[in-house]
């Protein structure tokens, strides 16, 4: 098997805080008097800002202020953020020596902006275990398009069919197949529907299932 990088997600695959993100959506729109159920909350997972304002502008008109909500969203995440709710994803320093050891390239491919991505890796001590941290800042669409991994392979000068992507949601798998990226997901909060598991290459119940691949 011809894999030369490793594509991580951040939010949902390395670290557990897509629940917090689904939580405080749901309670930013709700205080703003745009009703949303906690299930409809999980759409939003991974979208990049044009997908996020696109949808909400169908699902409640254009009276939906996407920066005021976001703006009282991040408000929310404080607590998680900056306290010792979110934690690493079982199996991933496993996942991560294992692939060290391999000695193939790893990277962070996320929606999260750049400063905020840095701190919590540096914060769960596995900073050093990427090569390259690169944000949907760098590119005018994010996920699902396919705008961030098509720039992440050209960052780090390889073909998309040598790299693989680990990916927790239908918007992040999307992004990565699209591109041409080989997708292995690791589910969290939901499953794969049929679509999504037409585009995956593998699907793991953990993250350290990674050390079942034959990379030598």
């Amino acid at each position: 098997m011809s894999i030369k990088a490793f594509l991580f997600d951040l939010d949902g695959t390395i670290i557990d805080s897509e629940k917090y993100y689904r939580k405080c959506w749901y309670e930013a729109l709700n205080h703003f008097g745009f009703k949303m159920s906690f299930d409809e909350a999980i759409i939003m997972r991974s979208f990049g800002k044009p997908f996020v304002i696109d949808y909400l502008h169908k699902r409640f008109g254009k009276t939906c202020d996407y920066f005021e909500v976001r703006k009282y969203r991040d408000e929310l995440m404080k607590k998680y953020i900056e306290g010792d709710y979110i934690g690493l994803k079982d199996g991933v320093i496993d996942a991560l020596e294992y692939l060290k050891n391999k000695n193939v390239v790893v990277a962070m491919v996320t929606a999260s902006e750049n400063k905020k991505t840095e701190k919590f890796l540096k914060k769960l001590d596995i900073y050093d275990y990427f090569s390259n941290i690169i944000t949907t800042e760098k590119v005018e669409r994010g996920k699902p398009a396919p705008d961030v991994y098509i720039y992440a392979c050209k960052e780090l000068g390889l073909d998309p069919t040598d790299c693989v992507a680990i990916e927790d949601s239908p918007n992040g798998v999307t992004s990565a197949y699209d591109a041409g990226v080989r997708v292995i997901m690791v589910p969290d909060q939901t499953e794969p529907d049929i679509e999504t598991s037409k585009k995956l290459f593998k699907k793991f119940d953990r993250i350290d299932e990674i050390k079942n691949l034959s990379l030598d």
